[in-house]
């Protein structure tokens, strides 16, 4: 891993480079009508502010202390939304209030899609809507479309609520607009908030270019940011306590998360990037809140609370890959290091399935990932290490303890198939009472250097095709 790579602030934010040397003009929403109530709706109010600060050349939209109801709003190039103390900016519950983008943006014509989410494989040419920047499933309660240098500050106290919107022609026939969607812009700077119970994704970025997020908490929805086909990323000092994914998505190039805390009911990190650093992360489950997909359907068309007890709050893994045909992979997935971070109470420290039987991981396979100063207690479930033929996968673990879960029972640390090398260097493993260290069902180089779990280091399973293999 290159550091020289990682983005590190060096690319221009919104905040950071515009008008510094005058004075930004104040629009608060209060002066346009808004009522702030939590009952009269505030949508055009919002943005009619935000319009005037547009075609004044900028500045910021000023959301004073109170409830604003509202629908889907669009933020436009060179404003900036900041909530102020005691601020909720509060989603409606009816998903037909988040289509005010058709009269707002600019969208040619075959980027609109009227299509509702259907089951169906995840290809390239029969799943159009989720591509298409005006769509349902892109809905929001904030939008922006191919805007740049534009930002949502909040200050201490300043929420932005989804109000777990039921969409029955949503995703999975349930799931409402996202927090944010932010489709081909540059220039972002994310910070301070909290967003909470959103009816799909936190933060949907797709094609996003030079983004900042730092101080940001999510709470409960579903994934807290999910980012796609998008470059020079930073996610710094950030909270995800999420129902789906912490932080998902794939097809970035240039990643940094570093210092946050992600604990989740589904993946701390479901992703595929290529030049990607995690770094000083706390990864933990079970989640604060309970993955929202299992809840019933009565329970989704009520929009009940994300900590409705008795449904699945297990952290599935801290690293999942993923890679599916949504949106085009253009560079080699790879180079990929999480360093210095925690993980505890994680079913699986890694999921990579390339060539087992998820879709999910299929489009373009992983080159190459590596752990280091890694501390994991709680594991209770193998590797998944099955990279792909053309493109066999290198893992490197290094300087690492990983502690199994009491009860666990785990025949090998890891399962491996289609891989060039496994190289496992200082790692401490207690709690193991497997036979074999790796059990791979196809050759390749496992270098083992200062690391003893017991037993076999090695075992390939006579007889057993790669297919039958225990997933």
């Amino acid at each position: 891993m290159n550091q020289e790579q990682i983005p590190v602030e060096q690319y221009p934010h919104a905040g950071t480079n515009r008008q510094e040397k005058t004075v930004r003009r104040i629009y608060s929403i209060a002066d346009f009508g808004a009522a702030g109530d939590g009952v009269t709706m505030d949508t055009g109010a919002i943005q009619q502010a935000i319009d005037t600060a547009y075609a004044d050349g900028g500045g910021d939209v000023v959301m004073p202390a109170g409830t604003y109801l509202s629908g889907d709003i669009l933020l436009k190039s060179r404003v900036t939304l900041r909530l102020l103390s005691g601020a909720t900016l509060q989603g409606s519950r009816d998903p037909m209030d988040y289509h005010h983008y058709r009269a707002l943006c600019a969208i040619p014509p075959e980027d609109i899609s009227d299509e509702p989410w259907k089951r169906t494989a995840y290809d390239l040419s029969v799943k159009p809507n989720i591509r298409k920047a005006g769509s349902r499933w892109n809905n929001a309660l904030i939008r922006a479309y191919r805007a740049h240098d534009i930002a949502v500050i909040g200050e201490e106290g300043a929420v932005i609520d989804g109000s777990n919107t039921y969409d029955e022609l949503g995703e999975e026939n349930y799931r409402g607009p996202h927090g944010m969607t932010f489709f081909e812009c540059s220039n972002i700077l994310l910070e301070g908030y909290t967003i909470r119970n959103t009816g799909n994704w936190a933060h949907n970025l797709a094609f996003a270019e030079n983004v900042l997020m730092k101080g940001v908490t999510v709470l409960a929805g579903h994934d807290g940011v999910h980012f796609r086909g998008s470059t020079n990323v930073t996610i710094r000092s950030c909270e995800f306590y999420t129902g789906d994914d912490s932080v998902a998505g794939f097809a970035n190039t240039n990643v940094l998360v570093e210092d946050c805390v992600l604990n989740s009911a589904c993946s701390a990190f479901r992703s595929g990037a290529t030049n990607m650093l995690v770094r000083k992360c706390r990864m933990y489950g079970p989640g604060r809140y309970c993955f929202r997909g299992s809840l019933t359907k009565e329970e989704k068309a009520a929009s009940v609370p994300s900590a409705t007890a008795g449904h699945r709050t297990n952290m599935l893994s801290a690293f999942t890959y993923f890679a599916d045909f949504s949106y085009p992979i253009r560079e080699q997935p790879g180079s990929i290091l999480i360093e210095d971070c925690a993980i505890d109470m994680a079913d699986r420290f890694l999921h990579y399935n390339f060539s087992g039987n998820e879709t999910w991981q299929k489009n373009r396979p992983l080159e190459s990932i590596t752990f280091r100063n890694i501390t994991a207690t709680g594991i209770s479930m193998p590797i998944n290490a099955y990279g792909s033929e053309d493109v066999p996968l290198k893992l490197a673990i290094e300087n690492t303890t990983i502690g199994i879960r009491k009860g666990a029972d785990l025949r090998a640390l890891i399962h491996a198939a289609h891989f060039d090398t496994i190289r496992l260097c200082g790692v401490r493993i207690s709690g193991f009472r497997g036979d074999c260290l790796v059990r791979t069902w196809t050759d390749g180089n496992v270098i083992v250097k200062d690391t003893d779990a017991g037993g076999a280091l090695i075992k390939k399973p006579a007889g057993e095709a790669f297919f039958a293999r225990p997933i």
